[in-house]
């Protein structure tokens, strides 16, 4: 995954002017073999000539299909792209439904769980498993199946039933040398650190590190040692926490594990609070949450090379399907053909591959200077939450900009009335309203909010709304009352308009807000 853009470029155009030589086993062995060499983008590259070439052919080429698209559909899932995925198992399950390859379901449940157990949908994830057990005839698969029944059951803290599974796994894993044991001792681990059996979990982590170092197994290898640190952060060894995180980022980051890298993210804010480190918490918490959306939602995330590895697959499968047309035109038309086509190509590339970037910077600096508003937002919610900043103070700091005796006398009453919650949170509050409860016209008290506070009135009210629902957040039980709920109680009308001026003031929309907050009264 780590080569050079233009190299890769190169080897891609190679690979697609002598495609016609390879058969579908072929391809598909090749793949596989790029796959397991971590080059996603050439192992994609093989996988899609073999869909195009299976297209239009009998039911054993089609079969071959079925499988290239579950190949690829693997090839999305470790990039963290869990939608395109997801799209290519259903095209896998309907064409091998249609062909009768039935043999391959159990593969295709299998890898349908998967995806639903990243999304922490773990009834319907052990359903697809349990589907993909009851068909399973080959004991490797069986055993991966036992395996991922047993993490579903971790998740959902059924403990007896984890060991369960866990334990029928690595009895017939012990009984085929070709079964790598790294992930089902790793579940083991994680089994017992749930239970709080720390030594037991230390120990088995160290098993399945050690398998997955053996193998080249390098995803295990990076959860492993995420694992690791988060048992030494639970049993209060902050340092190896340290080392081992830094560890499993150095291999997540090479290798573009998104999954793990957030969940290191998060276990490092978890640290540097503990430490006492308010701004380096929120820092890596920034970090964790920008992956995190990343990962559900992939294109919003990627960088540079990323993108511009999964556009030349894209235009490189445009030019496979040019040259099966070509076939059927005499060799002189092709040749000429495919000279202007690969010169096309690499025109077509090198624009796209600018205006990509220019594009994608653009993006960066936008998020960038959002990014120092949220900034200030979450370092008063995760470092001052406790604090009590109260609106008269708020207000205290804009009257010194005031020269009027007159401005000074009214922004004092309306300050004083802008502090009745049950006034300002009425939804039918207006200027007209506020200007007969201090005694002045409208167009006065407009003014000195306008001059004074540096806002219209519908920004000034909705600053005070919104911090009420703060307060409210912080004191209530988020999890049993809606974010409707909360709009009404303080004076909105709509969930819309609540959210916009929530996400205008705090920088944060009030899901991630409300989200923030239970997971610091968890820590």
């Amino acid at each position: 995954m780590g080569q050079n853009y233009f190299s890769n470029r190169a080897q891609n155009n190679n690979i697609v002017s002598n495609f016609e030589q390879f058969s579908l086993q072929q391809l598909l062995d090749t793949g596989d073999y790029y796959f397991d060499k971590n080059s996603m983008d050439t192992a994609l590259i093989y996988y899609n000539m073999l869909i195009t070439l299976s297209r239009t052919g009998d039911v054993e080429q089609q079969k071959k299909m079925v499988e290239a698209y579950n190949r690829a559909a693997l090839v999305y899932y470790y990039l963290s792209n869990y939608n395109s995925s997801y799209d290519l198992l259903i095209k896998a399950l309907h064409k091998s439904e249609e062909i009768d390859y039935l043999l391959y379901l159990p593969k295709i449940y299998t890898n349908l769980g998967n995806i639903y157990y990243q999304y922490n949908k773990y009834d319907i994830a052990k359903s697809y498993y349990l589907d993909a057990l009851s068909l399973s005839i080959d004991t490797i698969s069986i055993v991966v199946i036992l395996n991922n029944l047993g993490s579903v059951e971790i998740e959902s803290e059924k403990y007896d039933s984890a060991f369960y599974y866990l334990d029928k796994a690595l009895i017939i894993s012990k009984q085929y040398h070709e079964v790598n044991l790294s992930n089902i001792l790793n579940n083991f681990a994680s089994l017992y650190r749930k239970e709080k059996k720390y030594d037991l979990a230390e120990h088995y982590y160290r098993l399945s590190l050690i398998e997955a170092q053996e193998n080249n197994i390098f995803s295990m290898e990076a959860n492993n040692l995420s694992n690791f640190g988060k048992l030494f952060f639970e049993t209060h060894r902050f340092d190896s926490a340290l080392l081992y995180i830094k560890l499993s980022n150095d291999i997540a980051i090479e290798n573009s594990f998104l999954e793990v890298l957030a969940d290191n993210y998060l276990l490092l804010s978890q640290i540097a609070e503990k430490k006492g480190e308010g701004k380096k918490a929120f820092e890596y918490f920034k970090r964790y949450a920008d992956l995190k959306d990343s990962v559900f939602n992939i294109e919003k995330f990627a960088d540079i090379s990323q993108m511009q590895r999964l556009y030349e697959i894209s235009k490189t499968n445009e030019q496979i399907e040019h040259l099966h047309l070509e076939n059927q035109i005499n060799e002189r038309t092709i040749h000429y053909q495919k000279i202007i086509l690969r010169i096309g190509l690499v025109i077509l590339l090198l624009l796209s591959g600018l205006l990509l970037f220019i594009w994608i910077s653009f993006l960066q600096s936008k998020k960038l200077r959002k990014s120092y508003k949220m900034l200030f937002h979450k370092n008063l919610e995760i470092i001052k939450l406790g604090k009590n900043t109260t609106d008269k103070e708020l207000g205290e700091q804009n009257k010194n900009i005031v020269v009027s005796e007159a401005q000074k006398e009214l922004l004092d009453k309306i300050l004083s009335i802008m502090e009745d919650v049950s006034v300002i949170c009425d939804p039918s509050f207006t200027i007209d309203n506020l200007a007969i409860l201090v005694d002045s016209k409208h167009n006065y008290v407009s003014h000195v909010i306008n001059s004074v506070m540096n806002q219209n009135f519908r920004s000034f009210l909705n600053t005070y709304r919104i911090r009420e629902a703060q307060r409210l957040l912080s004191e209530l039980d988020t999890t049993k009352f809606s974010i409707e709920h909360i709009a009404l109680q303080v004076g909105f009308k709509s969930r819309s308009a609540f959210r916009e001026a929530f996400k205008d003031i705090t920088g944060l929309n009030p899901n991630f807000y409300i989200k923030s907050l239970q997971e610091t009264a968890k820590s």
